[in-house]
């Protein structure tokens, strides 16, 4: 076939043979994902997902490298070669007792199936070194940790774009995720008889109290995108004994990198504030990886929308900033462009449930990731072929700062 990339004529008839393509693997899609379903695996330990999402790659022409980035079931798999590199992020750990409570089975399906669908027409309109699809897999999202792991090993060095779909009750394109600092505070004080010798007490547990006490009246000050919540996670041995030492954990939010810094800044002080108020040592430590705030690219996001057009579906008028949790694609966004539109599987339902996790096997879960695998693809096809998408995605991401 020769078709001239720069003709829209010419785009929309590659788009049509890629949604021809994804309507030929549904069978294989959808029963997968219900297999994922009906065997879920919490982060780091999706070892048959992981394997049974290479093996298709494979199938279809994928060269595949595996344990990245020092994870057993991270992977990269990549078609043709040259740039752009364009990266499917295909994300597969489930929730412990949960299971695909936040639809991972759907979410990863969908990448696999776009570098699927995209591998059967791809040769016949791409030249040698003239762009590359790789599915990434990324464990351990749950975890917000699998993505953070590739960035550190360099693995999406060279990617000039990357993206991804997820479940929802909602189709979304744009949705902000709050950069998130996980904090761990340790009071010591001493040990005493609460009745016998009061007096000799230096109690750790009221440097938690004082601290969630400072924390509440701090929120009063605080933007309307931050979030500060938190639990204590050791409080005492009995009601008799003065705490000697007591510990909290906190997650401190926020949709930007500046104000995200500052308020973890705010709320190390409020445990220093309780600590000196009640004589306590304080251990304060960063836990975890830090997840980054999603970085938004419009000219990214318009590029999505023009799928959605393509196949006749409208986006649902929901505010970005509403009802938002944090990710580890937020990391990815601060690197490379990066979009993670949402796809709806049923109205009413919210992540994290039960619900949502039995929904994904459902019609409404395979259509979902049928939209998904076609979205994705079309959204790739035109960052392959048309230039001067990548130039515009490529100018918002340099101009928009983190």
């Amino acid at each position: 076939m020769n078709l001239t990339a720069s003709k829209k004529s010419d785009l929309n008839e590659i788009k049509k043979e890629l949604v021809e393509a994804a309507d030929r693997l549904e069978e294989r899609l959808t029963a997968l994902s219900d297999d994922f379903y009906h065997h879920p695996e919490t982060g780091l330990e999706e070892r048959r997902t992981s394997s049974a999402m290479q093996e298709f790659l494979r199938e279809h022409g994928f060269s595949v490298r595996n344990d990245m980035a020092g994870m057993p079931t991270a992977f990269s798999a990549s078609f043709g070669s040259g740039r752009p590199a364009i990266a499917l992020l295909a994300e597969m750990d489930a929730l412990p007792s949960i299971g695909h409570g936040c639809g991972h089975n759907i979410a990863g399906c969908a990448s696999i199936g776009a570098g699927a669908a995209l591998s059967q027409i791809l040769p016949k309109v791409l030249q040698p070194q003239q762009g590359t699809v790789l599915i990434l897999g990324t464990p351990a999202e749950e975890l917000g940790k699998g993505k953070i792991e590739m960035i550190k090993a360099g693995i999406f060095n060279g990617v000039d774009a990357a993206m991804m779909t997820h479940g929802s009750s909602k189709r979304t394109v744009v949705k902000h995720f709050l950069g998130l600092v996980r904090l761990n505070f340790v009071f010591t004080g001493h040990e005493s008889h609460a009745s016998a010798y009061p007096e000799e007490g230096i109690n750790a547990l009221d440097a938690v109290i004082q601290t969630f006490n400072s924390i509440s009246a701090l929120r009063q000050q605080l933007r309307g995108d931050v979030r500060v919540h938190g639990i204590i996670t050791d409080g005492g041995k009995a009601p008799n004994i003065i705490p000697g030492r007591a510990e909290a954990s906190f997650y401190v939010r926020a949709r930007d990198v500046k104000e995200l810094e500052s308020v973890k800044t705010r709320v190390v002080n409020c445990a220093l504030g309780a600590a000196t108020a009640t004589g306590c040592r304080l251990d304060a430590r960063e836990i975890g990886e830090y997840n980054a705030p999603m970085k938004i690219n419009n000219a990214f996001i318009d590029i999505y929308r023009n799928a959605l057009d393509f196949l006749g579906l409208s986006e649902d008028a929901s505010p970005p900033e509403t009802n938002v949790g944090s990710s580890d694609i937020g990391n990815v966004s601060q690197i490379v462009p990066a979009i993670h539109p949402h796809i709806p599987i049923k109205t009413g339902i919210n992540i994290h449930t039960p619900e949502f996790a039995a929904a994904t096997v459902t019609p409404d879960g395979h259509r979902a990731l049928m939209e998904g695998v076609k979205c994705l693809g079309i959204t790739a096809v035109e960052l392959l072929l048309n230039p001067e998408t990548m130039e515009k995605i490529k100018k918002d991401f340099n101009e928009v700062p983190s």
